[in-house]
């Protein structure tokens, strides 16, 4: 069945929250864009007469058929080959919506969305409805079609488990910003000394290739090892071209060659220093960002 005339025009007003609400649901930008058509295809089919609040209509058909692609992806990722690693996504465009406050930034983070991947899909959802798009516990429940009573247990063991798993000693964001440069800098340069300067004595470095390109399959843990492991990535990276860019609102390291995405590393600092690295590289993972790279290149 074919989506009425005018039905995108109505949807595009919509979909940039459809999609934010997706990939902090799944992680994965394709995923979401996947997601974002299919809401929008049963949006089309929809008699829309009958729906009081598009919003909710589609925030409840998007949840659901994420809660659906979540109970499949565990398993996929049981069988990951090395660190999984969500899928980075340049976000000085507004792709995720504003980055105006810590709170909104905190919310698409890489180091929060890989803690979410702990809780069951329930749980998470239950924590991005209530975390990034402030809804109540009625709503919620709304969504997910449960009690909301349950709806508050969920939450609370939700944000039990993230807090538990999480260090938060960030420093101020234009510290945060130089650590990046810094690192970056140091890194162009082939300085490992001045690699060694911002990193923590405890930092680690994760590395996601899923198999398709060479990458530490275990977490390097440690100022000492990672030095060590840096200087072979040094040699197996010297034809890239490093800069600095807002990924998952905050400054990451991008690296590309021939205009091409190459990988792309968020990191989580503290006053110390950089505590971790985490180094997308798995092509199949930067598809999303590649053509949001391509588009910021100059000439685009």
């Amino acid at each position: 069945m074919t989506p009425a005339p005018g039905t995108a025009e109505e949807f595009a007003s919509h979909r940039p929250r459809v999609f934010g609400l997706a990939y902090r649901l799944l992680g994965s930008a394709e995923d979401a864009e996947d997601t974002v058509q299919e809401v929008y295809l049963r949006w089309g089919k929809a008699d829309r007469a009958a729906i009081g609040h598009p919003g909710a209509w589609l925030a409840r058909v998007a949840t659901n058929l994420c809660l659906n692609r979540l109970t499949s992806a565990r398993a996929q990722r049981e069988r990951y080959v090395g660190s999984w690693l969500p899928e980075p996504v340049f976000t000085e465009d507004g792709t995720l919506g504003p980055m105006e406050s810590a709170e909104q930034r905190d919310a698409v983070s890489t180091a929060l969305l890989v803690l979410l991947e702990r809780l069951t899909p329930t749980e998470r959802a239950v924590y991005v409805l209530r975390e990034a798009f402030a809804y109540n516990h009625r709503d919620i429940a709304a969504v997910l079609d449960l009690s909301e009573a349950n709806c508050r247990q969920l939450y609370r063991r939700a944000v039990q488990h993230v807090a538990a798993a999480r260090t938060r000693f960030e420093p101020a964001p234009g510290r945060q910003r130089a650590l990046v440069e810094s690192f970056v800098a140091a890194a162009r340069e082939g300085d490992l000394a001045g690699l060694e300067r911002v990193l923590a004595d405890d930092a680690t470095w994760w590395s996601d290739g899923g198999g398709n390109v060479s990458a530490a399959l275990r977490p390097v843990v440690g100022r000492e090892k990672v030095m060590r492991f840096l200087g072979g990535v040094r040699r197996f990276a010297s034809g890239w071209a490093l800069t600095v860019a807002e990924v998952n609102g905050a400054p990451a390291l991008v690296a590309h060659a021939a205009q091409q995405l190459v990988a792309v590393a968020s990191f989580e600092l503290r006053d110390s220093g950089i505590a971790e690295v985490r180094v997308v590289m798995n092509p199949d993972k930067l598809v999303f960002a590649g053509r949001q790279f391509a588009a910021m290149s100059p000439g685009a």
